[in-house]
């Protein structure tokens, strides 16, 4: 590789990370060329793209940015699922896949610009989607709302059973 494609290399690389909601950096040392295939492939469904790096290269990529403390997980056989969409995608697919293969590891990354480690992709991959929360955080504030318009409903409630049962004695007395 010469100068001048290291460089772009670099640049590009830069570029992605830059742009990127989320990556996970992944250690892929013992798949087999169509298990690397089928994970692009389910990577790419959830618009995640997989790209394998140059730890040099990376290292490179990441100095002088907000992401250089990315640079102590380029070690190994190291691979990045980038997701400029849904910061959470990655995390999701690739815990899912890795659990039938315990050679593939997670080995960090950087979600929304903070660094995170394995433990916490693990995690973010068991949150629920976006809808689902934002669902959650909406019925959290209707409860006490529905809970005042019941205890206001009450004394009406009340008020026409007994206007009921009123009219209900008066009809048996006529």
């Amino acid at each position: 590789m010469g100068r001048t494609e290291k460089a772009s290399s670099i640049a590009e690389l830069r570029e992605k990370l830059g742009a990127a909601r989320s990556a996970v950096l992944t250690d892929f040392r013992g798949l087999s060329v169509a298990e690397i295939t089928e994970l692009r492939t389910l990577l790419r469904k959830s618009a995640v793209e997989y790209t394998v790096v140059k730890n040099t290269l990376a290292k490179i990529a990441v100095k002088d940015t907000d992401l250089a403390g990315l640079a102590a997980y380029f070690q190994g056989p190291t691979a990045i699922a980038i997701s400029r969409e849904d910061p959470v995608a990655a995390s999701r697919v690739l815990s899912v896949w890795s659990r039938t293969r315990p050679t593939f590891t997670v080995k960090g990354g950087v979600v929304e610009g903070q660094l995170v480690g394995p433990a916490e992709i693990v995690v973010l991959a068991a949150l629920p989607p976006r809808e689902v929360l934002l669902a959650r955080m909406a019925g959290a504030f209707q409860a006490p709302l529905q809970g005042l318009v019941n205890v206001l409903a009450g004394p009406v409630r009340a008020l026409a059973g007994v206007l009921d049962q009123v009219r209900q004695q008066k009809e048996r007395s006529a």
